[in-house]
């Protein structure tokens, strides 16, 4: 016969915010920084500027300037990568205010599917086969969030 111990509720609160550190110090912080990082290189070599001129007439469809699509590349591979992305630009004045709160809701509803594809999918036992039509299904999410948000803010 084993004996259960209860946690008093202080206990169990110090043991997720110490859980929660933990996710946000080996997983979010990292790819925010390397977010951080991949926009100063792309502003310093004048590429941000050229794959803004190139997504100007896709972004357009959503009113975002080009270089909005960094942010949702970015979220395809990680969501903290997109926030990081998201959060760069407007810090360099590329994005306004009114351009991060449409892209945020893109990139949470992109979910940063190709690291879910094997972390849930592939340990769920779901086919290969049927992986590109869970990301795309993600990817269209994302692209009607932007109109939906540019009618709402």
């Amino acid at each position: 016969m084993t004996v259960q111990t209860r946690k008093n509720i202080m206990d169990l609160f110090t043991d997720g915010a110490r859980r929660g550190f933990t996710i946000a110090t080996t997983s979010l912080l990292p790819n925010v920084v390397m977010a951080f990082v991949i926009i100063q290189a792309l502003t310093v070599t004048g590429l941000l500027e050229i794959v803004g001129k190139i997504c100007q007439p896709v972004m357009a469809l959503w009113g975002l300037p080009g270089e909005a699509a960094t942010v949702l590349l970015a979220a395809v591979m990680s969501m903290g990568g997109g926030v990081g992305v998201c959060a760069s630009l407007v810090a360099s004045g590329v994005l306004n205010g009114h351009d991060a709160t449409v892209l945020l809701p893109a990139i949470y509803l992109m979910g940063n599917p190709v690291q879910n594809v094997g972390r849930c999918l592939g340990t769920a036992g779901v086919k290969p086969k049927y992986y590109p039509h869970i990301i795309t299904i993600c990817v269209i999410n994302a692209l009607l969030s932007l109109w939906v948000m540019q009618a709402l803010v």
